[in-house]
């Protein structure tokens, strides 16, 4: 089987198996509202997979979980409104709705109307780098580590997966590290980047029983001062340093 079908279906079985278990967080009251991308953006992850899968990158690049205003609503990591157009090339996708909507979080799809500055800043030094789509994908290969994008309070604030506890959380992010270690088989790759701590520390402990290297970077959040440090410039030598 082709790389990129093989990361379709790993992907599919991902989205399958995670859903039920967000759906479980939140009737046991652990968090308030569950999306999961991978079911009503499918169609714009499988598009993101055939284009940037399976172009002989090594590399992997992981991600934590969707932001509400980036994969959280085109269903691609660090996915921004311009990247995803521009860049990646992927318009006129139709996006679906989640199974249970919060009017606070509303989902718009690849026309989302505000940029995720993760995605920009990372996607953007990405393409400094290497140059167009194709170039970018035949080195370093994005992908999340959780799919699932869990809100809290009166705000449906966006809480990360290692804030939530319990058994359905730990359940959840083993089923996750099963979908890395089979990402990183399918690509062959020798080397994960964790995007931030988190990512590092799931990526350190899933692979470390294997010959790959595993190394991390500053997440380009804007809450994240070291991403600010310097008008950007210390993140993007942190990020450079680890890219293939």
């Amino acid at each position: 089987m082709m790389v990129v079908e093989r990361l379709i279906e790993v992907a599919a079985r991902l989205r399958d198996d995670v859903g039920p278990m967000g759906r479980k967080l939140v009737s046991e009251g652990r968090i308030d509202v569950c999306y999961n991308p991978l079911n009503y953006a499918w169609d714009v992850h499988e598009e993101y997979l055939r284009r940037m899968g399976g172009r002989g990158a090594h590399t992997v690049m992981l991600g934590m979980n969707p932001g509400p205003h980036g994969m959280g609503q085109m269903g691609i990591p660090f996915a921004a409104t311009s990247i995803v157009r521009d860049l990646l090339g992927i318009t006129d996708i139709p996006v679906n709705q989640p199974d249970v909507p919060d009017e606070r979080r509303p989902v718009i799809g690849l026309e989302y109307h505000k940029e995720e500055v993760s995605g920009t800043r990372l996607w953007n030094l990405l393409h400094t780098q290497y140059g167009d789509a194709k170039a970018i994908a035949s080195r370093v290969f994005l992908v999340n580590h959780c799919p699932l994008m869990l809100f809290s309070g009166p705000r449906a604030t966006n809480i990360t997966p290692d804030k939530v506890g319990g058994s359905t959380v730990k359940a959840l992010l083993e089923r996750c590290d099963e979908h890395l270690s089979e990402v990183v088989d399918i690509l062959g790759a020798d080397r994960v980047v964790g995007v931030g701590k988190f990512a590092e520390s799931r990526a350190r402990a899933v692979l470390e029983e294997q010959p790959i290297e595993v190394t991390g970077c500053w997440h380009p959040s804007p809450a994240s001062p070291l991403a600010n440090r310097n008008d950007g410039v210390d993140w993007r030598e942190n990020v450079r340093a680890v890219l293939p």
